[in-house]
């Protein structure tokens, strides 16, 4: 009987020139996940990944592919069970996209690599699956980063694996793309079982598409888990070694450092109408305050990261007469006071926010 997990690493160690980079790397997924290698650059995400597929000799362990390991199988059948889409730009000569994706057939074609009628079948559906029917007569070479992506995925998809393994495959998309990309590989992992093993520089997006992330750091595998167990508060700085900005985990939001000294501007905030004016303040090199704001609010972590002072007040608490009279102190030591047109009409339903708001009208500081 074949075993659930369809493919996993024991004791595996990766190097070069017998020097080990990584060790004793054991990671595992089922059929139909999606596990995404994530770390600092230079960690030896793409190393891992060559070794994986054979096209560098790992210094010991194993590799298996369904319960066999793969230093054991002919070149053939690894192919037959495992496709691969690199970062190395593919440079062709006079190939439609169709060409370039029937390439992936090669496999399965004699020694003279003739595609039969089914090999040209598959080719097409591959086609179809990734999108880019329309776009088979092109030439490859003519057509846009993304959909070379996309092509290069169709081709990889030829092979009919059971492991597709990718190396930065967002690299070179704009936001569309991306997404675009990703949304075919979940998709393909969901309906189809392909397992996906990938790397990926996008934080956001390998918590939102990972069923299992690997974070590499250093000369191992530091953490391994889902999303949930990986972006605990504060781990993300630590594997990146970050000294300056905030990432916060919850949201996935990078913000920059905050600009330090005495607040020259209070920010009224919160539903999220204040992060605009925060992010604003801080490219102008202008130290500001920010409140009140829940610390459950949409505008907090992005207050946390940027503002001199933030006058809060804890989830699911009432607005207390003491935070009131904290704001209005801040307000009287800045020259200015911005609030959201938005937030101005919510906030008279809150009598706190009302109560600055008009304190700040009366003090001529309000913009």
């Amino acid at each position: 009987m074949k075993e659930e997990i369809y493919f996993r690493t024991a004791g595996l160690t990766v190097g070069y020139q017998g020097v080990p980079l990584i060790r004793d790397i054991c990671i595992q997924m089922k059929k139909g996940e999606i596990l995404t290698l994530i770390g600092p650059n230079g960690a030896g995400k793409t190393t891992i990944l060559k070794s994986v597929i054979r096209q560098m000799k790992p210094l010991c362990g194993i590799v298996y592919l369904d319960g066999k390991k793969t230093d054991e199988m002919q070149r053939n059948e690894l192919a037959r069970k495992l496709s691969v889409v690199l970062t190395d730009r593919v440079r062709t000569e006079r190939m439609t996209c169709r060409d370039v994706v029937s390439t992936g057939r090669y496999p399965y074609t004699g020694k003279f690599g003739v595609l039969s009628e089914k090999d040209w079948s598959v080719v097409d559906k591959s086609m179809e699956v990734v999108g880019i029917a329309k776009w088979k007569e092109q030439d490859f070479q003519k057509i846009s980063d993304g959909q070379k992506q996309r092509v290069m995925l169709a081709r990889a998809l030829c092979q009919e694996p059971d492991l597709l393994i990718l190396d930065e495959p967002t690299s070179y998309l704009d936001i569309r793309y991306k997404l675009e990309f990703l949304s075919i590989l979940q998709k393909m992992a969901k309906e189809t079982g392909l397992c996906v093993l990938m790397s990926l520089h996008e934080l956001d997006l390998a918590a939102r598409i990972s069923d299992k992330i690997a974070c590499v750091y250093e000369d191992r595998i530091d953490r391994f888990g889902t999303p949930e167990e990986i972006f605990t508060e504060g781990y993300i700085q630590r594997l990146y070694q970050m000294t300056t900005g905030l990432y916060d985990e919850l949201t996935g939001n990078l913000e920059l450092s905050a600009i330090k000294g005495e607040p020259e501007i209070f920010v009224i905030a919160g539903m999220g109408t204040g992060t605009m004016y925060f992010r604003y303040l801080q490219r102008q090199r202008i130290p500001f305050a920010a409140g009140i704001l829940w610390e459950n609010d949409l505008d907090y972590t992005a207050a946390s990261a940027l503002s001199s002072v933030v006058v809060s007040v804890p989830p699911f608490r009432k607005m207390e007469e003491k935070h009131v009279e904290e704001a209005k102190k801040w307000i009287q030591r800045c020259r200015k006071v911005y609030c959201a047109d938005k937030l101005k009409e919510t906030a008279r339903e809150v009598a706190g926010l009302k109560d600055i708001i008009e304190f700040a009208k009366r003090e001529g500081k309000l913009e």
